[in-house]
């Protein structure tokens, strides 16, 4: 199996269906998919995963929890077990793999070592044209022959910054040459859906920060569709127009990532974006939701919090980012002069990352992490500090379903 599997565009099959008459249905949407693989839970259970068309769509979650399912389904390399795949409205479920108009770069590129970058790069063109020469290329500009391929090859290579290594072979290049030549070779068949499995994880930190921009311009350059794939949610932040987190083969929260990270759905979300992740912690109220109180803690609100008891419970799980914490002296933590939490705590370690500090804290079994600036003052080892966030920074969850609740303004 090679680094890629794509079509042209213009042509998707005689899988293809007729066109769907849901509006969302516009870019990548896997309808009602099921994929089981003989397992007792599905590997892939997704009543809607919608990917906006001109999108740089992620997915996002930790291992095995049907992210590289979801790429292959959508690929045309896995059959889902029921639901469909529609691409642009059309129904693609029956489509092979090599008439869906899409391309896909795996993890390790897989590149063909006798063959120099020019050859690599352009091997599926003349591989197509020799199988199908009557072919007309996308808008049917004409045949694909051997000036077109030479065409296509030279400008995909000169986008990626690969003009000057043509007639190098694999090994003669480095890790990221090696990414770029498997990107070129994708982009280079022109398709409507680019998937891209981990494409970064095997680059340095370093390169992999280059090559991380070079995507996002590569993007914005074509305008096509991309998908991809990282356990690395920092990453999926960083990239992203449109996210979708995933757990247990499901969908746990879609969006642009400003929202995902602002508004987690439930705690799930909550704690796997973000670094460091949200501090979750349970707290009780016996006034209807004005205020709550744990050990050390204390959140007082101007207002009940909509949906408290639902589900007979005065209990909460109370969220708050490390970034919006302020640290200040020893103080009475448990009368807030303002909306919002107070906690004591004390600092137990603290992480010095550059423009930020990371001051972990404990106390009355709590554990908590703050994020402050490295320009200014932090506290030492074994400080006993008050740490405060307003109102509308909290984030409240039921602790019986995971919901999110909507308090403070959240």
């Amino acid at each position: 199996m090679t680094d890629q599997m794509t079509a042209v565009p213009t042509d998707l099959g005689s899988g293809a269906g007729v066109a769907d008459p849901d509006p969302d249905a516009d870019g990548l949407l896997l309808d009602g998919v099921v994929k089981t693989y003989g397992g007792a839970r599905p590997a892939l259970d997704v009543p809607r995963l919608h990917v906006p068309a001109g999108s740089f769509t992620v997915l996002v979650g930790p291992s095995g929890c049907g992210k590289s399912t979801a790429l292959r389904v959508s690929s045309g390399l896995e059959t889902p077990t029921r639901g469909r795949v529609l691409l642009g409205g059309v129904d693609v479920t029956s489509t092979p793999a090599a008439g869906r108009g899409v391309a896909m770069v795996f993890q390790d590129f897989a590149l063909y070592p006798h063959m120099t970058v020019e050859q690599n790069v352009g091997f599926g063109l003349r591989l197509e044209a020799r199988h199908r020469p009557r072919r007309g290329l996308r808008g049917g500009a004409g045949p694909l022959n051997k000036a077109e391929i030479r065409r296509r090859v030279t400008g995909a290579c000169e986008l990626l910054g690969l003009g000057g290594l043509l007639e190098r072979r694999p090994a003669q290049l480095s890790g990221g040459e090696r990414q770029r030549v498997g990107l070129a070779r994708a982009i280079v068949r022109r398709p409507r859906v680019l998937l891209l499995d981990e494409p970064l994880s095997a680059l340095d930190a370093q390169l992999r920060q280059q090559a991380r921009a070079e995507l996002v311009r590569l993007h914005r350059e074509l305008g096509n569709t991309v998908v991809m794939v990282t356990h690395d949610q920092l990453e999926a932040l960083a990239m992203g127009t449109h996210l979708i987190v995933m757990n247990g083969g499901r969908v746990a929260q879609a969006g642009p990532p400003t929202d995902v990270y602002h508004r987690p759905a439930d705690p799930f979300v909550a704690t796997f974006v973000g670094s460091p992740p949200m501090n979750i912690a349970p707290m009780a109220t016996t006034d209807a939701g004005r205020t709550f109180d744990a050990p050390g803690r204390r959140v007082r609100l101007d207002h009940p919090v909509p949906g408290l008891g639902a589900s007979g419970s005065s209990t909460v799980l109370l969220g708050w980012r490390p970034g919006d914490g302020v640290i200040g002296g020893p103080a009475e933590a448990d009368r807030p002069s303002a909306p919002g939490l107070a906690v004591e705590a004390t600092a137990d370690v603290v992480e010095f990352a550059g423009d930020a500090v990371v001051v972990h804290l404990t106390g009355d079994g709590m554990r908590a992490a703050v994020t402050v600036p490295a320009r200014g003052s932090w506290p030492a080892v074994g400080d006993r500090v008050t740490v405060t966030v307003p109102a509308e920074r909290l984030h409240l969850f039921d602790p019986a379903d995971g919901r999110r609740l909507p308090a403070v303004g959240a």
